[in-house]
């Protein structure tokens, strides 16, 4: 990630937890994530005019597209650390824990950068690696079910890290 390029430990967990919860606060879906040189272009659907589950009109969708620089991440981060331990948000975290463990995953396998998109809570993400031959695109595909079982074994491996439960998460099918 360039905007942890030199340091030790790049942490898409963290950032992409705390860009996570900006989509939930945003009401974004079906979402699109690009790193580009000064941060990320973020683009969701945003469902507005929602009235309720039995309302006649469901809403209207729009296009969103937002460009999150780096220090906007910083930001979001140190919102995140503030939060931890408060009692939940009036919105739903969903975002939240899947691009957390997401990001969990990225960090593993140390891309250089990374492109995702997300559609009914399946993930197709697209990390690239530098190397003596160039540059190597790997794609991975997460199905809902996938994520779910990261977020479900979430818990275990923050509680034993590098202990028993620990155990690294599994290359994704696909």
């Amino acid at each position: 990630m360039r905007i942890y390029e030199g340091s030790p430990r790049q942490d898409w967990e963290e950032v992409l937890r705390s860009v996570g919860a900006y989509l939930d606060d945003q009401g974004m879906r079906e979402i699109l994530f690009v790193e580009d040189e000064r941060g990320f272009i973020l683009q969701g659907l945003r469902v507005e005019g929602v009235t309720g589950a039995w309302a006649d009109a469901v809403g209207t969708a729009h296009r969103v597209t937002v460009r999150v620089e780096d220090e906007q991440v910083a930001a979001f981060m140190d919102e995140a650390i503030e939060r931890r331990g408060q009692p939940p948000r009036e919105t739903p975290q969903r975002y939240e824990s899947e691009l957390r463990v997401l990001g969990r995953f990225i960090d593993e396998h140390k891309p250089r950068d990374l492109f995702f998109f997300e559609q009914d809570g399946a993930y197709v993400l697209r990390l690239s690696h530098v190397g003596q031959a160039g540059t190597k695109y790997q794609l991975y595909e997460f199905t809902h079910e996938d994520v779910v079982g990261l977020i479900a074994q979430a818990p275990a491996l923050r509680r034993g890290a590098g202990g028993p439960a620990a155990e690294p998460a599994a290359e994704p099918p696909g």
